[in-house]
């Protein structure tokens, strides 16, 4: 369903083990707004919830809700680290437009 990149995998990784709580995964949802219409939201996530897909690559889990599983099918997580900031970039098939800051899709 969601590919993690080796980067991704770190930096969630890093984010787990400096969390304030003790936390399970990484959490994606998709919900409407942002500039194009749908936006992913990310959050520590310390229980799968019914309905959740579960992806686990290299003992880090990624917790997807029921209703968000349909717009990220195939995407691809990454992070990157650049002059302009760091962050997770998402290369997403199910995305016919994203905004300039690729955290919205329609």
């Amino acid at each position: 369903m969601i590919t993690l990149t080796e980067n991704a995998v770190a930096a969630v990784r890093t984010a787990l083990t400096q969390a304030g709580e003790p936390a399970e995964g990484l959490r994606i949802k998709v919900e409407g707004g942002g500039c194009a219409g749908l936006k992913y939201l990310m959050g520590l996530e310390t229980l799968s919830q019914e309905g959740d897909a579960v992806i686990e690559k290299d003992g880090v889990k990624v917790f997807v809700d029921v209703s968000s599983q349909p717009h990220v099918a195939g995407m691809t997580v990454d992070f990157v680290t650049s002059l302009e900031g760091s962050g997770f970039v998402f290369d997403n098939p199910n995305a016919l437009e994203k905004c300039a800051c690729g955290k919205s899709f329609a």
